[in-house]
């Protein structure tokens, strides 16, 4: 029976992260970029400029940088370090080109999704903000179209509960802290109808949950704060050690882009027939990229609508500069460490151990101490991510039961509960039926930035014609 189950949610599964999803988000991406005129190249310099500004007396409960932070620290998580890996190991050096494309598409989705999210927000007398794609569905497509709000809301709590929020993150921290400190799987302890496990693992169960706990009880402010210190830390410090692998393998460099554009086009030219054709390199090249920088699924303009604005357009600018910090920066990074070193093409590795390995002999210490730092910065990344999906959850939660703020208390615990218990889940059903809604999410939240690509091309048109570009600080 149980097998059965298990070849039906997989299918399910593949059709939904499938070719159809990943052309849904890729042509929005086109389109977007094509109605606001290339505005990821032209105005990202002015994004990032706002990123370190904040407008003064505007509505919002949080900096439009805190703002930024909270959606980065959901989605810079294990995906920029696992999820890399992972495709590059399968569709070649090819997909890391394929990613950056899906990422400079996606910055476009990105600045769409916050602009509305901003503009259809509800701010309550308190200056308490609700914003997302179930109101710029609800508000900018009319009250008819009102179910595909609630079914993203639904999503996104299942997400955050069941998937890439718990169970994903924890396991990659719990995997990634048993790996350094228990290599060799010393001190097994059986738990009784669960299985047997190491000191090490129910050590850091415990620990994570407790500080989760600390920090998710304190709502929006605290996780705020929280990811405005550990996101730019732990962002900075990936990237001082990326760069220096880069640089201390600086004569591989061209080499590793000729491999990385040829593969692109024709893998088989360049891992002598191991992964396959040209489809399979676009498509885990793309998927990885939106699974990492989330852009099309509406996950980061929910924290967006948190931002201390006024103006739709300014925050839209702030949080596009997200999607280029995770894949076309990070990503990359993590992209190219695995093409310059080789560690793609060392036989037995997978996942995270791909990367260990790129960084064990691509940089000039111990192997050791780099994979310490690697391990370091995946607990900051996949812990960050946590926090993130905690608040998605939350105010998805709060749509669908309109403001109850005990349903949102309750679901808190539920969270911290699954935080606990993810190093300890090993049912394969359960993994792919959060993967599921993980990419069902998308499919309400690309129709509305089809719908409403218009409302996006006359606000931003508005905004630069009127010169508020100018004096918006």
């Amino acid at each position: 029976m149980w097998s059965t189950v298990n070849n039906v949610l997989d299918a399910i599964d593949g059709f939904v992260w499938g070719v159809p999803l990943m052309v849904l988000i890729l042509s929005g991406g086109v389109l977007l970029t094509c109605r606001l005129h290339l505005l990821q190249v032209r105005r990202l310099p002015l994004a990032f400029r706002w990123v370190f500004h904040n407008e003064k007396n505007s509505n919002g409960e949080v900096s439009s940088f805190a703002a930024l932070m909270t959606a980065l620290s959901a989605t810079i998580g294990t995906g920029n370090i696992v999820g890399v890996a992972t495709a590059v190991c399968a569709g070649g050096p090819g997909a890391l080109f394929w990613m950056v494309l899906a990422a400079f598409f996606g910055m476009a989705t990105k600045y769409s999704e916050a602009l509305l999210a901003v503009k259809y927000r509800d701010i309550d007398k308190n200056g308490k903000t609700l914003g997302g794609p179930f109101y710029y569905i609800e508000k900018g497509m009319g009250q008819k179209w009102k179910f595909l709000a609630k079914l993203f809301a639904f999503f996104g709590v299942c997400v955050g509960l069941f998937g890439i929020g718990t169970f994903s993150q924890v396991n990659g921290i719990v995997s990634a802290v048993n790996n350094f400190f228990n290599p060799g799987g010393a001190e097994p302890v059986a738990i009784p109808g669960i299985g047997t496990y190491s000191y090490v693992t129910i050590a850091a169960s415990l620990i994570l949950a407790v500080v989760v706990a600390l920090v998710v009880i304190g709502g929006l402010q605290r996780i705020s704060k929280v990811a405005s210190v550990i996101v730019p830390f732990m962002a900075i410090t990936y990237f001082v050690f990326a760069i220096l692998l880069i640089l201390m393998n600086i004569t591989k460099v061209p080499e590793a882009f000729r491999e990385i554009v040829v593969g692109a086009f024709n893998p088989r030219a360049i891992t002598g027939g191991i992964v396959g054709t040209m489809l399979v390199a676009m498509q885990k090249g793309i998927a990885r990229g939106i699974f990492s920088n989330e852009a099309g699924l509406g996950s980061a303009p929910i924290a967006a609508a948190a931002a201390q604005t006024k103006e739709p357009v300014r925050q839209a600018l702030v949080s596009m500069t997200g999607t280029f910090l995770d894949t076309i920066i990070i990503c990359n990074l993590t992209g190219l460490s695995i093409v310059i070193t080789g560690a793609w093409q060392v036989d037995g590795l997978e996942g995270v151990a791909v990367t260990t390995y790129a960084f064990q002999n691509g940089l000039p210490f111990p192997a050791r101490f780099s994979a310490f730092i690697l391990m370091i910065c995946l607990i900051f990344f996949a812990f960050t991510t946590i926090l993130g999906w905690d608040y998605y959850s939350e105010r998805c939660l709060q749509y669908l039961t309109h403001g109850n703020n005990k349903a949102v208390h309750i679901f808190r615990w539920f969270y911290i509960l699954a935080v606990f218990i993810g190093p300890y889940m090993t049912v394969s059903a359960v993994w792919t039926i959060a993967d599921i809604f993980n990419g069902l999410m998308a499919i309400p939240n690309m129709i509305a930035l089809f719908a409403l690509n218009g409302v996006v091309a006359k606000e931003t048109r508005d905004f630069f014609q009127a010169g508020k570009h100018l004096n918006a600080e």
